[in-house]
Order: structure tokens, then C-alpha cells, then sequence
């Protein structure tokens, strides 16, 4: 599965800090942009990968029904996505 987000990148004195407008506290700071995009991408991976462990591990022993939700979200802008 493959999910969209929207990555911000600033270029500050000698480094490139990049975000994700979806995810608080997704944040990588990096000497070039390139590396600052392939750091998010793992950022990324690993926050959504850790989240999913959580919830499951919250949910033991409990009954829960999980299931994938399509949500439409406009732009108001054009962005550019990680992906």
C-alpha cells in the first residue's frame, strides 16, 4: 500500500529541513535535498510503522474491528508529495 504525503522542505544556512504537513513531529534536517527526501521517506515508514505496532498492542484482548478507510481531502494549494 502506498500513502501521499505532503513534504515541506526549507533550505536553512547549510542544512535542508524537511516535515510532513500530515504527520506532527515528522522532521529530518539534512545537508542536501536529496538526503533530506530520502530521510523523510524513512521517517515517515517508521512513524506509521510504529503507530500501527501501538495500536495493536493497545488492542489486545479487546474486540476491534480494523479496516482501511478511503477519505477524500482537498488541496487548497498544488503540493508536492513524498512518495
Amino acid at each position: 500500500m502506498e500513502n501521499r504525503y505532503a513534504g515541506v522542505f526549507e533550505h536553512v544556512g547549510e542544512w535542508w529541513v524537511g516535515h510532513v504537513e500530515e504527520l506532527p513531529g515528522c522532521n529530518v534536517q539534512e545537508r542536501s535535498l536529496e538526503e533530506a527526501r530520502e530521510s523523510l521517506k524513512e521517517v515517515i515508514q517508521l512513524i506509521v510503522q510504529s503507530n500501527r505496532e501501538l495500536a495493536r498492542r493497545e488492542a489486545e484482548g479487546h474486540e476491534v474491528v480494523r479496516e482501511a478507510l478511503a477519505v477524500p481531502v482537498e488541496r487548497s494549494v498544488p503540493t508536492f508529495f513524498v512518495t
